[in-house]
């Protein structure tokens, strides 16, 4: 079976923990310091069979440290790999197409993902996410702007809204 690696960053929002596959994939990740918050998050499918801890998963690692350093774009082009139906699937897409400073709310994301009346929908893709800020569900909020639900905590959602906003 498959070993991955698992890497704990201090970031301003808290510790930040990554699950990467051999091939460097992001499987989950999430503001914990315990990577035993993110394997029930990884479709079975995908589940290491042995996880390794280490002190830096390289360009993951690089791209999490930009990113919260003030490159809000350094996550973009990491490759993630997650595993959920038609719609989540399209959904997890789109939501890496959501520009940050630029909020979505729940209906329009789910107009975007292509079922406009599809609401719950998207919001249940938004909280099966297993892979938070690299596919960014903490940029849809509730129609009228308020924050809405983050798995990893409002206060977490709020700091990542913030950080994004251009300042001005």
């Amino acid at each position: 079976m498959s070993t991955a690696h698992s890497c704990t960053t201090a970031t301003p929002a808290g510790p930040f923990t990554t699950i990467v596959a051999a091939d460097g994939a992001v499987l989950a990740s999430g503001w914990t310091g315990s990577a035993d918050d993110l394997l029930p998050l990884i479709s079975a499918s995908l589940r290491p069979a042995e996880l390794r801890e280490r002190r830096d998963v390289g360009a993951v690692t690089r791209a999490v440290a930009a990113y919260h350093s003030g490159d809000v774009r350094a996550v973009d082009d990491v490759v993630v790999r997650q595993r959920g139906g038609a719609f989540t699937g399209r959904a997890w897409e789109v939501l890496r197409t959501v520009p940050p400073g630029r909020p979505v709310s729940y209906a329009a994301f789910a107009a975007l993902a292509g079922r406009p009346a599809a609401v719950r929908a998207a919001a249940t893709a938004c909280a099966s996410n297993a892979a938070a800020l690299f596919v960014p569900c903490h940029r849809v909020v509730r129609t009228g702007g308020a924050t809405g639900n983050f798995r990893w905590g409002v206060p977490v959602k709020r700091w990542l809204l913030a950080h994004e906003t251009p300042a001005g």
